[in-house]
């Protein structure tokens, strides 16, 4: 497990329900996750682009995505999900470990990305996890993936490792 966060919060978050209007003109709303989103999350992570997939996530397969959206889904996990009219569009989840940290995981729909989505969705799922009490969040992200490291920085996250072909990062909320 990481074990160095920053000494001091990156900020305060806005909680969601978050409404905005992203680059390309599309209004998205941000909700905090919900039982009933469980399908269109299925829904959303069957049609993702397979080079979009990272560490072996979201898997492949309906049977298998639903396995995984039950398990990380459940317990003290967080989530919200971006939506455009009906679609789910992005996810982003925080999920507990061992040491009362919480792990990221974030995924943007290919016809979503590079509208500034992942922004607004990391920045309302640390409001809702500053409402709740959570104070570290953690990563890793392939080295090779600019685009999310470049967000997580402009969100506050830091590097704590980067020996490997993962880059680890962290941050106090």
């Amino acid at each position: 497990m990481i074990d160095s966060y920053p000494d001091e919060p990156a900020g305060d978050f806005d909680a969601p329900p978050v409404e905005f209007d992203d680059d390309a003109g599309r209004t998205i709303e941000i909700r905090a996750s919900e039982e009933s989103d469980f399908d269109a999350l299925v829904e959303m992570y069957d049609d993702f682009d397979p080079a979009d997939r990272a560490q072996g996530i979201p898997p492949v397969r309906e049977n298998r995505i639903r396995d995984w959206l039950e398990t990380i889904t459940t317990g003290d996990a967080l989530g919200v999900v971006a939506w455009h009219g009906d679609a789910a569009v992005g996810h982003a989840i925080l999920v507990p470990d061992e040491e009362g940290a919480y792990e990221l995981a974030i995924f943007v729909t290919q016809d979503y990305q590079g509208a500034r989505i992942g922004t607004k969705m990391l920045e309302a799922l640390f409001g809702l996890a500053q409402d709740r009490g959570v104070e570290r969040v953690w990563l890793t992200v392939e080295r090779w993936n600019d685009p999310a490291i470049r967000l997580y920085h402009n969100v506050g996250f830091e590097d704590v490792d980067s020996e490997s072909f993962e880059v680890e990062m962290t941050i106090r909320l």
